[in-house]
């Protein structure tokens, strides 16, 4: 506001020194007289922020009042700046049609020149005069704005690339992290689940003998050490910086060694049978690992939820992978509530005077009578609500007890490694003819994406 006051007293100041040297028109003209339509163009100088069309008004009003006692060439100049103001900052199809109206006043102005005078000089000098006073502000005036509206749709443009950009460095982030969650749940969660359920056991029981106790403690620090070696070469692999993608096949656990998973799971207890059906072959990155995964997290639910005891089936067929760990349901699994496992929380106790592991390090956890020791059990009783389940758990706890989270991030974690390659996984109970005792069954089919002949 204040600039375009300044701008305006020094064109007024400037423009009266013109008109004081004689920068008129006509001879004889009151030069006092010629200062009043220079003022009025300069006020439109002065309002030209606030209102453009407001400064175009003024301007006009004092070119009216100029021809009249002039004209003078200083009002003239200021009064292209009023027209470059108001089609410039005002709207945009007022500077469209002002075009129109200037090459308008420049044809007649023309055409009354030749009128008066039948020379088609004097015509031609003040048409041009007219246009070049009249249609050059416009014309600058929407050159420059047209350049700032572009300028404005590249930068609406760039912003909202900028924005996707974000919204898919967010999204692969995200998707990072899950991936990374379900690694790190699946390579975790077997090795700890063993070490959790075998310590706690030692810990609850107090009748048992040094070798006994030496015999769950090296199953426990087998546990520990394997687990860190895979959480280091994770670790290893994430700070891979190469970007040749070679270093995960390294590391990358393979369905075809599903009989250290067996092995580990008897290590720690149970009785697993695994039976391999089809000719093995070399599967998809994606799918092996999501196979092995899966596998991994069955038997580490059967192991915290579970019987003693557990069936694994591998099944090769032409067009997919087909993947089922089969578990009797501990007794009391299922109570008056209808949990099962996988579904609620577990926990792990040791009743006094019962051995804690019969036979050798591949022994089961159980108690003299055959009743495992890893059982499923129902929280709180059938009827508890969440308080029961707390306080329950707060007795187990001082009970020297221990308290396995149930079905989470399991189950959801298997199904969605599942849909990400393409197949399915589905876990319940299941009922068998062979047996009176209920049996989870977690079941995965994976296409190898190898169409059949």
């Amino acid at each position: 506001m204040r600039s375009a006051g300044l701008w305006a007293v020094a064109a007024f100041l400037c423009g009266a020194l013109l008109i004081a040297g004689g920068a008129v028109f006509r001879h004889g003209a009151d030069k006092w007289a010629l200062l009043v339509p220079l003022a009025l163009t300069c006020a439109g100088i002065a309002v030209r922020w606030r209102s453009p069309l407001g400064s175009l008004g003024l301007g006009t009003l004092g070119v009216v009042v100029d021809l009249f006692v002039g004209p003078s060439l200083p009002t003239l100049l200021v009064y292209t700046d009023n027209i470059y103001t108001a089609a410039l900052y005002g709207p945009a199809r007022f500077a469209r049609w002002l075009l129109g109206v200037a090459c308008c006043l420049a044809v007649l102005v023309g055409a009354v020149a030749w009128f008066l005078t039948e020379d088609w000089r004097p015509s031609a000098v003040y048409g041009v005069q007219v246009g070049l006073m009249l249609i050059s502000p416009v014309t600058t005036a929407m050159v420059l704005r047209q350049q700032r509206e572009q300028a404005a749709a590249e930068r609406a443009r760039a912003e909202q690339v900028a924005r996707l950009a974000e919204l898919d460095r967010q999204a692969a982030i995200a998707a990072e992290r899950a991936a990374m969650a379900r690694e790190l749940h699946d390579m975790v969660a077997n090795h700890f689940s063993a070490i959790a359920i075998q310590s706690t056991a030692v810990l609850s029981r107090k009748d048992l003998d040094s070798r006994t106790v030496r015999t769950v403690m090296e199953s426990v620090r087998e546990n520990s050490v394997k687990g860190m070696a895979e959480m280091r070469a994770m670790i290893g692999l994430l700070r891979q910086d190469d970007g040749s993608g070679n270093g995960g096949d390294a590391v990358r656990p393979r369905l075809a060694d599903a009989e250290s998973l067996v092995e580990r799971a008897r290590q720690a207890g149970m009785t697993v049978e695994l039976r391999v059906e089809g000719e093995p072959r070399e599967l998809p990155a994606s799918v092996d690992l999501a196979g092995y995964r899966i596998l991994q997290e069955a038997l580490t639910n059967a192991l915290k939820h579970g019987g003693r005891s557990a069936g694994v089936v591998l099944g090769y067929r032409a067009e997919s992978v087909r993947v089922v760990v089969d578990n009797p349901l501990a007794s009391g699994a299922s109570g008056a509530s209808g949990a099962v496992p996988g579904v609620v929380s577990a926990m792990v106790s040791a009743g006094a005077g019962a051995p804690l592991v019969s036979g050798g390090a591949g022994a089961s956890l159980g108690d003299g009578a055959g009743a495992p020791l890893v059982g499923g059990g129902v929280a709180g009783g059938s009827g508890g609500g969440g308080s029961g389940r707390s306080g329950d758990r707060d007795d187990r706890g001082r009970r020297g007890e221990v308290w396995l989270s149930g079905a989470g991030a399991g189950l959801v974690g298997m199904r969605e490694r599942a849909l990400l390659v393409g197949g399915s996984c589905e876990a319940g109970v299941v009922d068998t003819l062979s047996s009176q005792v209920a049996v989870w069954r977690v079941e995965a089919v994976l296409p190898t994406g190898v169409v059949a002949s």
